[in-house]
Parts: structure tokens; sequence; C-alpha cells
């Protein structure tokens, strides 16, 4: 039990001395598959829990790599926070299958989006689970304790169970409101049925596996183009910006890229990686019309992981390098019709963490 005190101690203050960051061009697409992966990878227990949550806190506006710097009375300031319940079962010959279950509770406090600018304050939200997925594993190698390397590849389904049409009231004053959909930022869910394909390595330099390299690539593949939910903030459509689709949200792909280097002492297990993700301009597959933000966000990202018997904890908090919001399709559109070379800002932060836990069964 002290062991346990002292390591949710150390993730809880790791998480709450920097300043909250978050790439709000992604939501939770991180199970536990990126973490970890040589604890408990080839345990002989038939079942793990994981249990992911993830925070971040995002109010810088970006355009392009330029932080505009906002005035705090009229930042756009969104907090999330995801939890992801999976459970993966352990199957013979490297192969292993997992269900991932967000669950998240996200808010955007604005002026912007409601009364206007120097206006009061007003916050919408969104509460409920998110997009399942269901993901099959396989280690290319043949799996053992002691192997320096190793390779797992996955390939899954993401179904459309979060509500991607989630409502909350916009405040045109303080005696009016319009009940419109969230900001895309907060939806709990893109409305798109997706392709979940993963890439999960490491390498020891030593036989002691004392030192070593991990990598994960993370890919979602959204073939539908738009989801039919416009975002309005119930306010009067121009009917230019009607005409090119830029009210409807679009469904894009995400990705999310991880590297670095572990450093293992007996229970205690430290990571030093840089982390990508975001959203690009185009998908591979499908087209790429409706209103997305475009972009990516890399980070620094150390980790801490405690190792139990049949139990594993870990914090990683990823902190902001670079942020850029790249010009989408219809900033193109307008661009094309106005003369003026257009960017739609996008929100940021400083850091995002991640504490979780891994449970064999």
């Amino acid at each position: 039990m002290k062991k346990i005190i002292i390591v949710t101690a150390i993730s809880f203050l790791i998480a709450n001395n920097i300043f909250s960051q978050g790439c709000i061009v992604v939501r939770n697409i991180s199970g536990f598959g990126q973490y970890n992966l040589t604890s408990n990878a080839f345990t002989t227990s038939a079942w793990q829990l994981n249990v992911n949550n993830r925070y971040f806190k995002a109010y810088h506006d970006f355009k392009g790599k330029t932080n505009l710097k906002t005035p705090p009375p009229n930042q756009n300031i969104i907090k999330s926070f995801s939890t992801d319940i999976g459970i993966t079962h352990l199957l013979n010959k490297g192969w292993s299958m997992a269900l991932n279950v967000p669950v998240s509770a996200n808010s955007r406090s604005s002026t912007l989006e409601h009364g206007g600018p120097n206006t009061p304050r007003h916050t919408t939200r969104a509460f409920g689970i998110g997009d399942i997925t269901f993901t099959a594993y396989k280690w290319l190698i043949s799996p053992s304790v002691n192997q320096k390397g190793n390779i797992q590849i996955g390939l899954g389904i993401k179904l459309p169970t979060g509500d991607y049409k989630y409502q909350d009231y916009f405040y045109r004053n303080d005696t009016t409101r319009v009940l419109s959909a969230v900001n895309p930022a907060i939806q709990l869910g893109d409305g798109g049925t997706g392709i979940t394909t993963e890439v999960n390595t490491f390498y020891f330099f030593d036989s002691k596996r004392t030192i070593g390299l991990y990598g994960n690539f993370y890919y979602l593949i959204n073939p539908r183009d738009m989801n039919g939910t416009q975002y309005t903030q119930g306010k009067p459509l121009d009917p230019f910006m009607l005409q090119i689709g830029a009210y409807e949200n679009s469904v894009p792909d995400v990705f999310s890229f991880r590297a670095g280097v572990d450093i293992n002492l007996n229970d205690w297990a430290f990571s030093a990686g840089l982390r990508d993700e975001g959203t690009p301009v185009r998908d591979l597959i499908g087209q790429n019309n409706g209103s997305r933000r475009a972009g990516y966000t890399l980070s620094a990202e150390p980790g801490v992981i405690y190792k139990f018997k049949r139990a594993t904890i870990y914090t990683y908090v990823p902190i902001i390098i670079s942020h850029s919001i790249k010009q989408n399709l219809i900033d193109k559109k307008i661009s094309a019709h106005t003369g003026v070379y257009t960017v739609s800002p996008g929100g940021s932060g400083d850091y995002q963490a991640f504490i979780g836990a891994q449970f064999q069964l």
C-alpha cells in the first residue's frame, strides 16, 4: 500500500506542477497499447484490465505556428478528461484481442462562441461514452520473457458509438440562449466507422534489459467524409460559408507517433521520448470536405512506471515543443474567394497528462 501511495503521489505532482496543454485536434485515441509493452506483455495471465486517464487544458490560439496571444478575457478554454477502459485477452502464438471503451468529460469556456469579445464568459459541456474500438494484435516474433526485441502490429475497427451531435446552450445575451451542437473539439465522437492501424516495437541493448528503445505508431483511417453535424453556435448562417460546407463537421483521420528510450531499474522504469499527434489535411481514403482543424503537436514525453507483481502504474506527461495549424480545404476555398491567405486558428496549451494502470486478472 505504501508503494501505491508513493507512485500515485508522484504521478499527480508531475501532472499538476506544469502548465496544462492539449492538442485539440486529437481525442483520446491512446489505449494502453502505447505504454509499458515489455513489463507484462508476455505474462501467462489470460486477461488484462487497462485503465488509461488523459487530461488536458487548451487555451492558446495558433495560426500556423504563430501563437496569437489572445488576451485572457477572450481565450477559448478547453478542458478534457478521458478514461479509457480496456480489456485485453491474450491468446496463443503472440495473438491478443482488446476492447477499449472511452468515457469523456469535456468543456469549452468562451466569450466568442456566445455574446462576442469582451462579453460574459459561458461554458458548453459534453459527457458520455466515446468511440469504442476493437483491435486484434500480433507479435511478429514468438514472444518470450527474456527476448531483447519484438514488433507488434494491430488492426482494429472504431465504431461511431460516441455522440457526435452533442448539444448545449449558447448565450446570445444575459436573457437569450440557443440550443446547438457544441464545438467539434469537445464532441464525444466523430460519427465515422474507422480502421485503426498500429505498430508497437521495442529493443534492448543488453541482456539484462536495462536500456532500450521503444516506438508506437497509430493511425486512424476514417473513410466517411462529413458527419452531418453543423457547428453554428446557434447564429445566423453566412450563405457563402454554407455553400462551401464550412459549418459541417469533417470526419478526419488522426495519428499519434511515439519513440524514445527506456531505462529499467528493478521495479521502476523511466523513459524519455518524443510524441507527435494530430490530424492531416487530407485523409488516406475518402473525401476531405467539411470543417476540420488540421495540424500537429510535437511534444517531449517523459514517463515513469512502477511494477508490482500483478499490476503496473504509469504516468506520461508530454510537454509541448511545437504546435502547428495547417491550412485546410475550407481555408483554401475562403482564400480563393477573398484573395487573402486564410488559416483558421486552432487551440493548444502547454502539456497533457496520462495516468493509468494495468492489472493482470
